[in-house]
C-alpha cells in the first residue's frame, strides 16, 4: 500500500529535499519546438478514469496520500480569521482520530495551507509547530492585472509575513501575444522576489487558448525559475482538467530529462470528488513515476476535496456514509 508522506516541513518544501530550480537562460528555438498533439493528449486522457479504478484496502491508502498533497484553501471575499484558524485546524487533523485508528494509520496532515495575503499572519499563527506551510496567493489574484511594482511587493510582503510558499499568476496577454521574452522576465522577477519561499506558477490554463500555449507557457515559467507550476486560480470559467495535466507533467518530464531539476505540479479548480483525486494520482504515477507522488512535488488546489476523501474513509471503515455537513472545512 501506498504511504503518506510524514508531516515534518522538510517533506512539504521541495527546496530542502531537492535542488532548488535555479531556472535557465530563455532558450527560443527549445520553446518553438515545443507542440501539443490535442487529439492524442485528449484521447489519452480520456482513457485513465475508465482504466486505473482501485478498491478496498488500496483505495484507502491512496486516498490517504491524496489528503496528505492537499492545499487546503479559503479564497472567498468574506474570509475572516475565525474561519482561517478553523481551516488550519482542519489541516492540523483532517481525518477523525477514530477513521485512523481503525486504519491503523498514524496522525497526517494536509500538504498546506492557502489563502490570501492578508490571512497569512494568522494561518501562521494557527500552525506554529505543525510544520504545515503557508501559501499565500500573490500578484494581484486572481487575475494578476495590478501594477507590476505593486505584485512583486505583494510577494515580498507574504514572504515577510511567514508565507513559504507563493502562489504567483502570470500574466495571460504574454502568453496569448507570444511575447516569451515579457514571460520570462516576469517569471524571473517575481522568482526572486520569492527569496526563500518556493514558488508555484499559475498558468490560468483556461484562458490561454490551446494547449500549445500551455506546453510553451509551463516551459517558460520553469526556465524562469518556477519551483511549481498550476493549472489555474479557481476563479476561470474552466480550471483542472486531465488534458491540461497530461500538457503540463509531460513538459515537467521533458525539463527534468534536460537539467535534472525536480518541478513540482499542482491541477487547482473543480477537483471535489475522491474518485477524481485517485485518477490524477495515477495520472502523475504513470508520467513521472513516484517520486511525484509525495507533497513536495505534486499538490492539489482545493477545499471541498477533503471533504469527500473523508466521507469515503468513514465509508470504508464503517460501511456507511455520512453526511457532507459532518465534515466543514472551516
Amino acid at each position: 500500500m501506498l504511504q503518506p508522506a510524514t508531516t515534518s516541513q522538510d517533506a512539504h518544501l521541495p527546496q530542502l529535499t531537492l535542488t532548488r530550480n535555479p531556472g535557465v537562460d530563455l532558450d527560443m528555438n527549445w520553446v518553438r519546438s515545443v507542440q501539443a498533439n490535442t487529439s492524442a493528449i485528449e484521447r489519452r486522457a480520456a482513457t485513465l478514469p475508465a482504466r486505473r479504478s482501485v478498491k478496498k484496502d488500496y483505495q484507502a491508502a491512496w486516498l490517504l496520500k491524496a489528503i496528505t498533497c492537499i492545499d487546503l484553501t479559503t479564497l472567498s471575499g468574506d474570509d475572516t480569521a475565525a474561519r482561517v484558524r478553523r481551516l488550519c485546524a482542519k489541516a492540523r487533523h483532517p481525518v477523525s482520530a477514530q477513521v485512523l485508528a481503525a486504519l491503523d494509520m498514524q496522525g497526517i496532515t494536509t500538504g498546506a495551507v492557502c489563502v490570501y495575503h492578508e490571512m497569512v499572519e494568522t494561518a501562521v499563527a494557527a500552525l506554529q509547530g505543525s510544520g504545515i506551510p503557508v501559501a499565500a496567493v500573490s500578484t494581484g489574484f486572481p487575475a494578476g492585472l495590478s501594477p507590476f511594482d505593486l505584485r512583486i511587493e505583494e510577494i515580498r510582503r507574504s514572504v515577510a509575513a511567514g508565507a513559504s510558499e507563493i502562489d504567483i499568476v502570470i500574466s495571460r496577454r504574454h502568453v496569448l501575444e507570444g511575447n516569451w521574452q515579457a514571460l520570462y522576465d516576469e517569471m524571473r522577477e517575481m522568482r526572486s522576489a520569492c527569496g526563500d519561499a518556493h514558488v508555484k506558477a499559475i498558468l490560468a490554463t483556461g484562458e490561454l487558448g490551446t494547449l500549445r500555449n500551455v506546453a510553451r507557457a509551463s516551459l517558460i515559467c520553469m526556465m524562469g525559475g518556477a519551483d511549481f507550476i498550476k493549472t489555474s486560480t479557481g476563479k476561470e470559467s474552466v480550471n483542472a482538467t486531465l488534458p491540461v495535466s497530461l500538457t503540463m507533467i509531460r513538459a515537467i518530464r521533458d525539463y527534468h530529462a534536460a537539467t535534472g531539476i525536480h518541478i513540482g505540479y499542482k491541477p487547482a479548480g473543480g477537483i471535489s470528488k475522491a474518485k477524481d483525486a485517485i485518477t490524477y494520482l495515477a495520472l502523475i504515477k504513470e508520467e513521472l513515476g513516484a517520486r511525484w507522488l509525495q507533497p513536495d512535488l505534486f499538490r492539489f488546489g482545493a477545499s471541498s476535496l477533503l471533504g469527500d476523501i473523508e466521507r469515503q474513509l468513514e465509508h470504508h471503515v464503517t460501511g456507511n456514509y455520512s453526511a457532507a455537513h459532518r465534515h466543514p472545512m472551516g
